[in-house]
């Protein structure tokens, strides 16, 4: 009997279909928890953290929160955000019913080799794009403002711990999570890459269109890496740099990291020099992977095996009025008493018709 053919490979933006438990409805149901899990556990972060302010004797802004300082304040909401990596793991564990390691990549694992030689690719990329952002004439008429070692240095370790973590949970979820779910409906790539791109920038709030514009193409851009690539480590890169550099930048100033602007806010100005860092990056990775090439596809669950084949019945006599079953080969007719078995140097005392020897 001939296997049916096995299926094609499975690229990262269709890794839902990876589980052999796959249903229509597993990435429909995984999202809501994800969103109403993700949202528990910000109101229970952010209600202990209000309570343990209040407690310490911290002062409250008009709106009745703790005020915490630009460092711990910030720091809090990063872990906030960071808070979503282990969310989004446990559904596709638990929900989705296949390894949480293939939300990383397409080896079902975090590349870290490949990670290191993004950053290696971005660092200096970035730098000069931002480099170039900082050299801009500031609309506001505010002049830069050295906030000192003393506030710069406590602030740049905690950026160097708690940014990656938060670059990282918007890669898992947007990237990750939401490409993958989409993509358990669609073939196309791009279907399933747009939508998270739009939702990404969504998710900074609603500031200036050329702000909107930049962040969709940031997420197209990272979106269509993780597809070529087949994993996030070159899009968390990209957005860990990013960030880095941005917060950096903005923990130098005086009461720098107390703004409550984000990338959506960003000016036309600022716009073709982030875009052109986007690209320049996204071309450096292509040029690398042909280089070190990585995979890019997982294989596809296999189809089961056939069953063994049924056992035949024992031979009753054909009962009047209908006709009697064929005969099969080696063995004796309905009624015929059976002959003795066949005894050979190695053979034990089986019929030779009896379908108890090996597979073929």
């Amino acid at each position: 009997m001939t296997m049916p053919p096995l299926p094609d490979p499975l690229p990262y933006h269709r890794l839902a279909r990876l589980s052999v438990r796959h249903r229509w409805w597993r990435p429909l149901v995984g999202t809501l928890v994800v969103a109403v899990v993700y949202m528990i556990v910000l109101a229970v972060l952010y209600g202990v953290a209000d309570e343990w302010g209040s407690r310490r004797g911290y002062p409250k802004d008009p709106d009745g929160f703790v005020e915490f300082g630009a460092v711990p304040g910030t720091a809090l909401d990063l872990m906030a955000i960071a808070a979503g990596i282990p969310v989004v793991l446990l559904a596709v564990r638990w929900i989705g019913q296949r390894p949480a390691g293939t939300l990383s990549s397409v080896t079902g694992r975090l590349r870290w080799r490949w990670l290191a030689l993004c950053a290696l690719t971005a660092l200096p990329i970035l730098a000069l794009s931002t480099g170039g952002m900082l050299l801009l004439p500031d609309d506001g008429g505010e002049e830069f403002r050295w906030a000192g070692w003393t506030v710069f240095g406590p602030a740049l370790a905690m950026l160097v711990v708690l940014v990656p973590l938060q670059a990282a949970a918007e890669e898992y979820v947007f990237r990750g999570w939401l490409t993958q779910a989409v993509g358990g409906f669609v073939r196309s790539p791009w279907f399933a890459l747009l939508p998270q791109a739009v939702l990404f920038a969504a998710a900074h709030g609603w500031g200036t269109p050329w702000g909107f514009a930049d962040l969709v193409v940031f997420g197209a851009a990272a979106g269509w890496l993780t597809w070529r690539t087949g994993g996030l480590e070159a899009s968390v890169v990209l957005h860990t740099v990013n960030n880095l550099f941005a917060f950096g930048a903005m923990a130098a100033t005086v009461d720098g990291l107390k703004s409550d602007e984000t990338a959506a806010d960003a000016t036309w100005q600022l716009v073709p020099l982030d875009v052109a860092g986007i690209a320049l990056y996204t071309a450096a990775v292509v040029w690398l992977l042909r280089r070190r090439p990585q995979v890019r596809t997982a294989p596809a669950p296999a189809p089961l095996p056939p069953g063994p084949a049924p056992a035949f019945a024992t031979p009753y006599p054909p009962v009047a009025g209908f006709p009697a079953p064929p005969l099969w080969a080696g063995r004796p007719a309905p009624g015929t008493p059976e002959p003795a078995a066949h005894q050979g140097p190695d053979q034990g005392e089986i019929p030779p018709w009896s379908g108890t020897g090996s597979a073929r």
